[in-house]
């Protein structure tokens, strides 16, 4: 089994998007996603990967769907479970779970670390991260950043492990 890692960006009241699309536009936080996934298999449900333009670039997409008919394009795996999807990864070192709302729910019960994005703010939402409890995980780094003239908000790279 790999090491599975979330990786979330979520609001001070846990929002992570609206109308299946992200709210805010942080580039440092993407940067980081890019930095962290690539080359590692990513885990998410179908409206998160319908809401990209086209796959990311040097990742697996591992795709859970319900519809036991859905088809996209070639390099991407379709599971209809997360077992499914951790059987798709299992010869892999690290693996990342990039959501939505319910694979995250899903992802909490397994995954060893969460790499959160605290968006100092909050926003109206659809969709939601799940709270975090802080008797099964455990902070272990935090970095703070201001917002700026590229960055509209301030925001925190929090790490937690499972205790």
């Amino acid at each position: 089994m790999p090491k599975l890692t979330i990786i979330v960006a979520a609001s001070e009241n846990n929002v992570i998007g609206k109308n299946n699309a992200l709210i805010w536009y942080l580039s440092a936080d993407l940067q980081r996603f890019k930095k962290l996934t690539t080359g590692k298999p990513i885990i998410m449900g179908r409206k998160t990967y319908e809401s990209f333009p086209k796959p990311l670039p040097n990742r697996t997409h591992v795709v859970i769907t319900r519809n036991l008919n859905y088809k996209t394009v070639s390099g991407v795996v379709v599971v209809h479970s997360m077992q499914d999807a951790l059987t798709a990864v299992n010869n892999e070192a690290e693996a990342y779970i990039i959501g939505g709302g319910e694979i995250y729910k899903q992802g909490l019960l397994i995954a060893n670390t969460i790499e959160l994005t605290r968006v100092h703010e909050e926003f109206d939402g659809d969709t939601f991260f799940p709270e975090i409890d802080h008797n099964t995980w455990k902070e272990t780094f935090r970095s703070f950043h201001p917002s700026n003239n590229s960055q509209l908000h301030s925001f925190s790279y929090i790490t937690y492990q499972r205790q």
